[in-house]
């Protein structure tokens, strides 16, 4: 019998996600799954998709504001072209601080 790992798609991982912040420990289970690189990459990756959808930066600005470079702003903005305009109004609107 050939093992499977108990989770073994994306939903699971948001599942588990959700079932952390359900009890408050969504901080903790993201700082013991995610590298300290990893964390940054991800703060990279919400300013870009934030100020993407706000419009108010080139491509150009946006990678020397945060210091990536011009192909990580480049997929950024691709996942955000496969986004219909209620998921970009949605988006921006959880993105608002």
């Amino acid at each position: 019998m050939k093992a499977t790992p108990e989770y073994s798609g994306w939903q699971d991982v948001l599942d588990l996600i959700h079932r952390a912040s359900d009890d408050g420990h969504e901080a903790e289970l993201l700082q013991m799954l995610l590298t300290p690189d990893e964390r940054t990459a991800l703060i990279a990756r919400v300013n870009i998709v934030n100020e993407l959808l706000k419009g108010e930066m080139s491509q150009r600005q946006l990678s020397q504001m945060l210091g990536v470079g011009i192909a990580t702003i480049t997929r950024g903005s691709n996942e955000l072209k496969q986004l219909d305009d209620a998921q970009k109004a949605w988006l921006l609107k959880l993105l608002e601080k």
